[in-house]
């Protein structure tokens, strides 16, 4: 038997992208274990970016000829929970008609979210993993510089950072200085990332900045405390009031 004619007993897995450093370390563990056939991302049908994050569809499409996967688009404007749950329901049973059987997520913490997530994808037959589940994010921040990623900040939460934190590169420095109130992974939404290279590319991502822009929220985020139940020491708890966010333009170079 040939090389070329070994069958690939991994089952199939799709990798729920949302184009951060989580997702690009979970994307990473998740390829020891599965057949990883394709990536699916949630898009601002109004804008044509990243839900949140706020980075341009040209660039996630980058992200995914870089990586060598295919992408599912789900695409969402502002309205309700029940518009967004079918949306992903139609690509989700894109990829079960793929063959896929599992579906990876970045998140680390956040017991209701893992819990709404395992619901949804039972209703389609499809089973949830989570690869950095409860990491420690102070060793796992240090994994992710160590093992060559690279990635940036586009979205910055004014309740934890200021202005100057968008737009940084991830490295030891911008470890160093992080205020200890913040969590090393920003777990809380304190912020939200780009990543542009490492070793789940092909090749990096060549990209300039942008303008950094600030967008107020209609009214303040109510002060909110971390809904971990296990009271994880790699969480913080530090109340915060978000008015809005730092959002830096991220731009193919």
């Amino acid at each position: 038997m040939t090389s070329h004619s070994i069958p690939n007993n991994k089952p199939k897995a799709l990798m729920c992208w949302s184009g951060g450093k989580d997702s690009a370390m979970a994307l990473h563990r998740a390829k020891q274990s599965f057949e990883v056939i394709s990536l699916m991302t949630t898009l601002n049908a109004d804008f044509g970016r990243i839900s949140m994050h706020g980075v341009r569809e040209d660039l996630l499409d980058a992200q995914a000829a870089a990586i060598g996967l295919p992408l599912i688009k789900v695409w969402v404007r502002a309205g309700s929970n029940e518009e967004y749950e079918q949306q992903m329901t139609e690509g989700l049973e894109k990829a079960k008609a793929q063959g896929v059987t599992h579906v990876v997520f970045g998140d680390i913490f956040l017991q209701d979210l893992r819990e709404y997530r395992e619901r949804q994808l039972a209703k389609v037959g499809l089973t949830a993993v989570f690869p950095l589940w409860h990491s420690n994010t102070a060793q796992l921040i240090q994994d992710f510089v160590a093992q060559g990623f690279a990635t940036i900040t586009c979205c910055i939460n004014d309740g934890y950072l200021d202005e100057s934190w968008a737009g940084r590169e991830i490295n030891q420095t911008f470890i160093a200085e992080l205020p200890s109130h913040v969590d090393p992974c920003g777990e809380n939404g304190e912020y939200h990332t780009f990543c542009y290279a490492g070793p789940i590319y092909q090749h990096p991502i060549k990209i300039t900045r942008g303008e950094v822009i600030y967008r107020p929220l209609p009214k303040p985020m109510p002060i909110q405390q971390s809904t971990n139940d296990d009271k994880d020491q790699y969480v913080c708890h530090s109340p915060v009031e978000t008015k809005g966010f730092w959002f830096c333009e991220l731009l193919p170079e």
